[in-house]
């Protein structure tokens, strides 16, 4: 064989280890369903879901479920579920807003307050809560479904004693930057959810915390044997969480220039939906964040695709809710 020759042989035997590389790595099938549903749903609307106005617009609503699913995915990982997702970042909208707008009969504090100031106290309410779920499932060993499931009950007992269930608008200008604004073309929200999902990704491939993160959802008594604090490891998986869902909650009140007991409704599930499509492991330890993106911007086609087509909130739920099942028996014959 001559030298030629075995260098051709060396470079096909490179590429068909490349390939098969890719075509076996967890977020290949993603891909391909993410784009054969685009294609699907083009036909269905004959090109109204692949127009450049459409396709922004699907990236900006999913940007919303974006920042909760990438907290949702640091639970997950660690083999728990964050169900309060949706009642903090509605108790943080309610709240802010509530010392933003400018109607002085229902505002908290008789006055709106500065808009940075606002923001702040929408993230700071929001990881609050995370940290009181933290508390909860590290320290006192309650269950994350029932503590979760006990916050989102919470917190919108406590947004509703807030408001009184009216609708709060007036807010100030500078808030429609979060969630309406553009930098050179592109939508903030946009730009925010590429940015959160960059550093997450890096936390969690490249840092010793996010390697943590995995060993406690793979095995939290080998992990404590290893020397990891499970305790820490929990408690910080729990106010990530809380704290995107603030961030959600800012970007959401941006977008609609108000807030009301009907913010941010579904999160939790649109949230668990897009961690378990995206391939995080139902039993911990397992799954990428670009599998998690990739689930956000699927639940995002779905949920527009629907919308254009005419179909109901009743269908939309049926849709999600046989989304997370097969998420889940795929995960379960991919473990066995």
């Amino acid at each position: 064989m001559t030298v030629d020759t075995q260098e051709q042989a060396n470079s096909i035997r490179k590429a068909r280890s490349l390939a098969s590389q890719v075509v076996r790595h967890e977020s290949f099938v993603l891909s391909v369903v993410l784009i054969g549903l685009t294609s699907v749903m083009s036909v269905l609307t004959q090109g109204a879901t692949t127009s450049r106005v459409n396709l922004l617009n699907v990236l900006v609503q999913s940007s919303v479920r974006g920042f909760a699913s990438i907290g949702q995915a640091f639970v997950v990982i660690t083999a728990g579920i964050d169900v309060s997702v949706g009642g903090v970042g509605l108790f943080s909208s309610i709240l802010g807003t509530s010392l933003l707008t400018s109607i002085v009969d229902r505002n908290l504090v008789g006055g709106p307050i500065p808009l940075m100031v606002g923001v702040t106290i929408m993230l700071v309410s929001a990881l609050g809560w995370g940290m009181f779920n933290g508390v909860m499932v590290s320290r006192a060993y309650i269950p994350p479904l029932i503590a979760t499931l006990g916050i989102w009950q919470i917190t919108r007992g406590a947004a509703f004693n807030l408001v009184k269930g009216v609708t709060i608008h007036k807010l100030p200008d500078g808030l429609a930057f979060f969630g309406q604004g553009e930098i050179g073309d592109i939508p903030v929200p946009i730009i925010l959810f590429i940015v959160i999902a960059v550093i997450a990704y890096l936390v969690l491939n490249h840092t010793r915390f996010g390697r943590n993160i995995y060993a406690v959802g793979g095995n939290p008594a080998s992990a404590w044997l290893s020397g990891i604090n499970v305790h820490h490891v929990l408690f910080a998986a729990y106010a990530i969480s809380g704290l995107l869902a603030g961030v959600a909650s800012v970007v959401w009140a941006g977008r609609i220039m108000s807030s009301s007991m009907d913010s941010l409704t579904g999160l939790e599930i649109d949230s668990i939906s897009a961690v378990f499509v995206g391939g995080i492991s139902v039993s911990g330890g397992k799954g990428n964040l670009i599998g998690v993106v990739i689930g956000v911007i699927i639940i995002g086609i779905i949920n527009n695709g629907m919308s254009l087509l005419g179909a109901n909130t009743a269908v939309q739920g049926i849709s999600k809710g046989l989304i997370i099942i097969i998420a889940v028996v795929i995960d379960y014959l991919r473990r066995r």
